[in-house]
């Protein structure tokens, strides 16, 4: 069979490594003179950063992200970055300090509201214009977001989380210190250690899996298998963060570049209704999306490559290579289990609020990534079984 053409797109540049952080400063330097800094909801934790900002003397206006970032906090961002003069922007925190500063570094740079470009609420109109310098500095290991084109931001007016997306909010400079991560709570760690597992699995079985990221799953996922228990066990394991770290980036570049699947096309929706962390709702959801996505392929595609996808996701995370691509699911719920993953009712869901999820689900981004199309009651299945 003859290869389909396919684009790979990532980060300018990308420096991975224990004390890598310390190259902001300098590199912030070449980028710009004013930087909007962009901090998680512990602003005292870059404390070091603004004093070697200040050495350098780029003098940065500060703004703190507390929860996940929403449309209104996007556009006082980039109000602020305009009216500060800021001409680059450096985001240091979790996911949503990340999808905040990319947020802002597009909006501020970019005419009209916000609505005028985000998905399913919005016109989706594409971003024009290159949005400031952004230079993404992670501290937790899971969501990928230095290395991924959109910004997750949450509407609660229309109850739904939408993605400002373009191939334009690739970040400037991903700067992946694993050593930041290592006071990530065992809680943390373990939502957005399964957050990145769902990043490698979704994109390697995605209609849209390309051999480039194929080969970056199977990186990530090995070392997701073999470190992830130990992070959530002993955080000062900086060997253990280092595996992390580096799968978190490779499901950024994964995602990126081949899209998503149901477990994320549900996670939207959820996290727009209810106060839930993004990685662990995909953690209980990813093994049911394996086993009801393969038991469909069995039945409607069984000559298709999915299921042969599915087979060597279970022999990398089993380490066996005689495991079925059922033995996946398996491997991934036994995981939960230990990590103490809880059900989706304990973040208020009751299935009265599944009919309205399935319909939001099916029409979301990340659902058109996975790799059969679900019926409702396969999607309802899902749910029912997840709560």
């Amino acid at each position: 069979m003859s290869l389909p053409p396919f684009e790979f797109a990532t980060a300018t540049r990308i420096i991975f490594g224990v004390g890598s952080a310390h190259q902001v400063p300098s590199a912030a330097k070449a980028l710009g003179r004013h930087p909007l800094l962009v901090t998680g909801s512990h602003p005292e934790r870059s404390a070091d950063l603004i004093e070697a900002l200040e050495v350098e003397g780029l003098g940065p206006v500060s703004l703190s992200v507390k929860r996940e970032p929403t449309t209104e906090l996007a556009s006082q961002g980039a109000r602020l970055a305009r009216e500060s003069g800021c001409d680059l922007v450096i985001a240091l925190g979790g996911g949503s300090a990340l999808d905040a500063g990319k947020a802002i570094a597009a909006l501020a740079t970019n005419p009209g509201d916000v609505l005028d470009y985000l998905e399913v609420i919005g016109t989706g109109r594409p971003l024009t214009q290159p949005p400031l310098p952004l230079i993404a500095l992670p501290t937790t290991a899971g969501t990928g977001t230095e290395a991924t084109k959109n910004a997750v931001l949450a509407s609660p007016e229309h109850k739904v989380k939408v993605s400002l997306r373009g191939s334009l909010m690739l970040p400037r400079l991903a700067v992946v210190d694993p050593a930041l991560s290592a006071s990530a709570p065992p809680d943390v760690t373990a939502s957005t250690g399964m957050d990145a597992l769902t990043q490698l699995i979704e994109p390697f079985v995605s209609i849209h899996a390309n051999p480039m990221v194929r080969a970056l799953g199977r990186e990530g996922m090995g070392r997701v298998s073999r470190s992830l228990r130990r992070a959530f066990a002993q955080g000062s394991d900086l060997e253990a963060r280092a595996d992390m770290a580096l799968a978190s980036l490779l499901s950024g570049i994964s995602l990126a570049n081949a899209g998503l699947g149901a477990a994320h096309g549900f996670a939207g929706p959820i996290g727009g209704r209810f106060v839930a962390p993004h990685g662990a709702v995909c953690a209980r959801l990813l093994p049911l999306v394996m086993e009801v996505n393969i038991r469909a392929l069995r039945t409607r595609d069984p000559d298709g490559p999915a299921l042969d996808a599915y087979r060597e996701i279970a022999q990398v995370l089993t380490g066996l290579q005689s495991a079925a691509p059922e033995d996946g699911p398996g491997w991934v719920s036994d995981l939960g289990a230990e990590l103490g993953i809880p059900p989706l009712r304990s973040y208020g869901l009751s299935p009265a609020d599944f009919p309205t999820l399935v319909e939001r689900s099916a029409v979301s981004s990340s659902m058109k990534g996975n790799p059969i199309s679900l019926s409702e009651e396969e999607m309802m299945e899902i749910l029912e079984r997840a709560w």
